[in-house]
């Protein structure tokens, strides 16, 4: 599954880097989401099948979380001097030999693990999850153009009422069903969901606001606005295998507790945000959220894994993949909506409401901070 996901993805990008329309462009954009949807649920398989010490895997799992960082210095830096340069088709052309090497180190090295058995596809619960989120994520979007009382939008809040109505009652009837109920029952599996779609809406709100703030109120070209990025990636590479170490010992409520601090006071540093905010306090704010960030990903995923059969754990790293996933639509499309209409001028301004959503984020990891469970070498309460 994760090579077909690799393969999937590395096909799609070869088409968006050739697209000729624009439709051409988000139809291969859409398969490329296909593929990475293949790629993370696996990757944690392969993590927990590897790794069945729990205080080895939380480290580990703390490693494949600092890839995110990794990402995050590398993605816009790159992005920002490859567009500049060399134009957008050099952002796909540029992620095929990633893809290449990607699939041809898991050919040598990832051993294959599977479940004792093919559970069967979920058509009705894949349908009604990807209605719900559409809708949903749509409404946010689009709701600052069309009115949040216009009959569109009033209409959009019936359809995804009864598709989330309509998947809860479906997937509890099943005998395999696409997401469990029962993992839910487990309020630290719940939490872990929570918490990862709280960590990427906050993640989601910067950078959005951050590239339109830095190149559209200030001024910034793209590489330098991927350049001001720098201390939050490096923020989230650095305190991410750390966080790991801290589950696998400590558990789950200390590196919880510490991201939850961080992302509430990167988001505080800019509620008064303006287009004269000195580049200290801004490069502060980026810093403090990429270390919370950095802190997140390692609790919250080894909680969501840890306590199951190896069996189950991809089933568990699709759902918080999902939420992350989740997270980072409704990140999107709530930053998009603050800053609908606004001219440069006001941009600084529009976005301030969304840098308190940011430090609510952090505010919510707190809670699940305090509602964990401590265990030794667990990392099992969140």
């Amino acid at each position: 599954m994760f090579q077909t996901g690799l393969a999937v993805f590395g096909a799609a990008s070869l088409v968006c880097a050739t697209a000729d329309s624009v439709g051409a462009l988000v139809a291969a954009r859409a398969v490329q989401g296909v593929g990475a949807s293949m790629l993370s649920p696996v990757a944690l398989a392969i993590v927990v099948n590897a790794m069945p010490d729990p205080r080895e895997r939380a480290q580990a799992i703390g490693i494949w979380a600092s890839v995110f960082g990794l990402s995050m210095a590398a993605g816009p830096i790159t992005g920002g001097v490859l567009v500049a340069e060399l134009g957008w088709r050099s952002l796909f052309w540029a992620g095929l030999p990633v893809v290449a090497a990607a699939l041809l180190l898991s050919v040598v090295f990832v051993p294959e693990s599977r479940g004792p058995r093919a559970r069967r596809l979920d058509v009705p619960g894949q349908v009604l999850l990807s209605t719900a989120i559409a809708v949903w994520v749509g409404v946010l979007i689009e709701g600052p153009r069309i009115g949040w009382t216009a009959p569109a939008a009033l209409a959009a809040y019936g359809i995804g009422a009864v598709a989330t109505a309509g998947l809860v009652r479906v997937e509890s009837r099943r005998a395999e069903p696409l997401m469990d109920p029962g993992l839910f029952r487990s309020p630290a599996f719940s939490g872990a969901v929570l918490g990862a779609v709280a960590v990427f809406v906050a993640l989601n709100v910067t950078l959005l606001l951050n590239t339109l703030y830095l190149q559209h109120a200030r001024g910034f070209t793209p590489p330098a606005a991927g350049l001001a990025t720098l201390p939050m990636a490096v923020g989230a590479t650095v305190c991410a295998p750390w966080s790991g170490r801290l589950v696998g010992r400590r558990g789950a409520r200390l590196p919880l507790t510490l991201a939850g601090g961080f992302l509430t006071g990167g988001g505080l540093c800019l509620v008064g945000l303006d287009r004269t905010t000195g580049l200290p306090l801004l490069l502060l704010a980026y810093s403090l959220i990429g270390i919370g960030f950095g802190f997140a990903n390692a609790p919250i995923t080894n909680t969501a894994v840890s306590g199951l059969p190896s069996a189950r754990a991809g089933v568990a790293g699709a759902i918080t993949s999902t939420a992350r996933q989740v997270g980072s639509a409704l990140g999107i499309a709530l930053a998009g909506g603050l800053m609908a209409n606004s001219t440069p001028a006001a941009l600084a301004h529009a976005s301030r409401p969304g840098w308190i959503l940011v430090a609510a984020c952090g505010l919510l990891l707190l809670v699940l901070a305090h509602a964990a469970r401590t265990k030794h070498a667990g990392g099992h309460g969140a």
